[in-house]
């Protein structure tokens, strides 16, 4: 018997933004499913009063929150009448807008921003009207997704990106660094650590090109992705507590604001961070739906509160499934934690299985509890199955044993016996008991550059040896089935890298040679895998 009102600016109430680049790129037909409720319904005005009993006031700015009167001044966007809409208990849901760059050149034609449903429509239509070149600015997320769907619709892309990797915020540079060169071996340029100096046009106000530090990039359209900015300035106008750090409107676990008669949701509010208890800004339309039932039930009598996140996310990206959780093991060390970081190749199924295929798990627990405190994992297999579990995992404070014992769901079609999860796991406890001695394929780089003593000893079989090799002048070659036997072979003078593919027949090679006496011995983690040749 409440009686409800939506005050919305636009004419659309309800759409699933993250669906819009995947209607660029044409697997999404027609924007109005993005609309729609899983049986066809269309969530407009006419729904939203038929089945919910909610009335929608569409075309209205929420000009200011009166609150001493309890009401909201609103003006029709067509007709211009003002009006006074009264409340008992109010919800802030403004969401958050794109972060333009302040850079010459952004007003041209054909340089948009991917936000809304005209947003997409606007850029697909650019497409269709024959632009051949794009560059997208901003190697998040969104930038990729874009970049994506541009390749799909046959239109040469290049991503430049000012920080020192693609998706910064979301992995390490070491897993960064696998998905710039699927993306570089697909076509698609990657520009990191330059700046975007200007966008220049020709006669016709349309853009012509992207001018960085760096270069100059021929463009017939470009996509501004540097970020986005909560919308707090109703909040802010009626002295509702602001976040200073984050930027966000500030509210408690029930998501209520410092007035409690004022609740607030979604991409305009920060969040608790479940590893490392700080407030963060993490807009998410997940997110941002289980705020809305949070706030429902509190509204109406409930008592419902919302945890927080751990900060889980994934992304496609030319066949490349990218997906992280909890932290990474740069911004673990960056929020005090001793981080220990397992990185561990394998198949999303029975490697005997038909269809099975590669996924890394970069795994980080912290060396001094032992706790999860985030994943990557990537690969052309499903890696969502796994975030999901090592999400769960770090929800409930577990600690990497526990993980590794998990009574994961196995039969070939669906996973490993031991699933790639659990490798990760038990490969994290052996450096936490200090059983696997692991060195990073940067820090293998870093020694041969600087000369110092290294001798890299290949454990592959024959074939493999003879079909791809390290460029490295101290690379030598025993496979592991005689490794036992020829162990005297080896110098005992400089330290000793093993590897191979995954890094598992590399690990056996290290404790081998430790048995036999090797004391300065270590495999590189994850193996030929993460190595990149120049």
């Amino acid at each position: 018997d409440a009686r409800i009102t939506i005050i919305e600016r636009g004419g659309t109430l309800s759409y699933a933004a993250c669906g819009l680049p995947f209607f660029i790129a044409g697997a999404v037909k027609d924007l109005r499913f993005l609309s729609d409720t899983p049986y066809g319904a269309a969530r407009d005005a006419g729904f939203f009063a038929a089945v919910k009993d909610v009335a929608v006031l569409s075309h209205t700015d929420a000009l200011r929150i009166e609150r001493e009167s309890k009401t909201v001044a609103v003006r029709n966007l067509k007709t211009g009448a003002a009006d006074s809409v009264p409340y008992d208990l109010l919800v802030i849901a403004t969401g958050a807008s794109p972060a333009v760059p302040p850079i010459e050149g952004v007003n041209l034609k054909n340089v948009f921003t991917l936000h809304t449903p005209p947003d997409a429509a606007a850029i697909l239509k650019a497409v269709e009207s024959g632009a051949e070149k794009a560059v997208v600015i901003g190697g998040g997320m969104i930038g990729l997704e874009a970049a994506d769907a541009f390749h799909n619709q046959a239109v040469d892309c290049a991503i430049v990106e000012l920080r020192e990797h693609l998706l910064p915020d979301v992995v390490d540079a070491d897993v960064a660094a696998q998905l710039e060169r699927r993306i570089s071996e697909m076509g698609v340029a990657v520009h990191t650590c330059e700046k975007v100096v200007r966008l220049e046009g020709g006669g016709d106000g349309r853009v012509k090109k992207v001018v960085t530090d760096k270069r100059e990039l021929t463009a017939d359209l470009v996509l501004l992705s540097t970020g986005i900015r909560p919308n707090t300035a109703l909040a802010r106008d009626a002295a509702l507590d602001v976040n200073p750090e984050t930027g966000c409107i500030a509210v408690d676990d029930r998501l209520r604001t410092s007035d409690p008669s004022i609740f607030a949701g979604g991409d305009c509010v920060d969040c608790l961070h479940l590893v490392t208890g700080k407030r963060v800004f993490a807009p998410l339309g997940s997110t941002a739906n289980k705020h809305g039932r949070v706030i429902g039930d509190n509204l109406t009598g409930g008592d419902s509160a919302f945890p927080g996140v751990a900060g889980t996310s994934v992304v496609r990206v030319l066949g490349m499934n990218v997906a992280r959780t909890g932290v990474t093991e740069k911004q673990a060390a960056d929020a005090g934690f001793n981080p220990v970081a397992a990185l561990v190749p394998y198949t999303d199924l029975s490697h005997f299985f038909p269809g099975s295929r590669h996924i890394v798990v970069k795994l980080v627990v912290d060396a001094d509890t032992r706790k999860v405190l985030g994943a990557q994992v990537y690969g052309a297999g499903d890696v969502s199955k796994r975030i999901d579990v090592v999400a769960s995992a770090i929800t409930f404070g577990a600690a990497v044993d526990r993980l590794a014992n998990l009574d994961l769901a196995y039969a070939p079609p669906f996973s490993a016996a031991m699933d790639a999860v659990i490798h990760a796991a038990n490969a994290a406890r052996n450096k936490l008991d200090g059983l696997a001695a692991a060195v990073s394929a940067a820090k293998i780089r870093e020694k041969l550059e600087s000369g110092a003593p290294l001798r890299i000893l290949d454990v592959r079989s024959p074939k493999e040896f003879e079909s791809s090799r390290m460029k490295a002048p101290v690379v030598s070659h025993v496979p592991l089935d005689q490794l036992r036997a020829r162990a005297g072979e080896l110098p005992g003078d400089a330290g000793i890298v093993t590897v191979c593919p995954g890094g598992l027949r590399a690990y056996e090679a290290q404790r081998i040679l430790n048995a036999a006496g090797f004391r300065d011995v270590a495999f590189m983690d994850g193996g030929m895998s993460a190595w990149l040749e120049d």
